[in-house]
């Protein structure tokens, strides 16, 4: 399950982060698909936790919106994270038409367990 964060600057309109908020669940499982992990074209819930924050008074930034996806590390998606991430990155320009944004990957080694 990928985490998102997503943090931006105070001027970002709402509804600009709305649509992100919209076109980001498709676009980051396709960044971070992997045999592992398959994607099927469908996000149910569990399968993303996407979470908004605006920049603080102290925070220090030189873009508009920076975009964080963690999700676990696999050997398949480590291989060619940086194609994964330039490639998520040209999908959310293209999709939004966004210009002072930033995108990090991390591929922790991590675990995740949900109820039923």
């Amino acid at each position: 399950m990928p985490i998102v964060e997503v943090t931006h600057a105070p001027g970002v309109a709402e509804s600009e982060l709305r649509e992100l908020g919209s076109v980001l669940p498709h676009l980051v499982s396709k960044a971070v698909e992997c045999p592992e992990e398959p994607y099927d074209g469908d996000v149910k819930p569990g399968d993303m936790e996407i979470r908004f924050r605006m920049r603080g008074p102290l925070d220090r930034s030189g873009l508009d919106v920076v975009i964080e996806v963690k999700s676990k590390w696999f050997e398949s998606r480590a291989a060619d994270r940086q194609e994964r991430v330039d490639g998520l990155h040209r999908e959310i320009r293209a999709a939004m038409g966004l210009r002072d944004f930033g995108v990090y990957l991390a591929l922790p080694v991590s675990a995740w367990s949900q109820g039923d």
